[in-house]
């Protein structure tokens, strides 16, 4: 996981790799870390790098969704790959996390 700088109050955050039960308690942990910061208020998460995403991953996004609405902030996500997109689309997530356009224009 790599972290950009923040723009104001928005960190953008890179996953790559695989977001699932092995890898869930390190990016919750580390994306914790990030949302604890109270001038955080918008979280975006840039999956053009990830590559799989299963139950624990979906878990480890809502977990900071609910943390950041609790303040006012929002969580988004950004350039995901087709199985991605797909995942989104199948279990509903594209309705409670924003969907930025995808570096290639595309949007679910």
């Amino acid at each position: 996981m790599q972290r950009a700088k923040p723009l104001r109050d928005a960190v953008t955050v890179v996953i790559a790799g695989e977001l699932d039960h092995f890898a869930a308690p390190q990016i919750r942990h580390e994306l914790d870390q990030i949302v604890g910061d109270p001038n955080v208020i918008h979280l975006v998460l840039d999956l053009e790098n990830l590559t799989f995403m299963d139950s624990s991953g979906i878990g480890v996004l809502l977990g900071r969704l609910r943390a950041l609405q609790a303040r006012g902030g929002t969580l988004s996500v950004k350039n995901m790959q087709p199985p991605i997109e797909k995942l989104f689309r199948l279990s509903g997530l594209q309705r409670v996390i924003g969907v930025e356009e995808n570096k290639k224009g595309g949007r679910l």
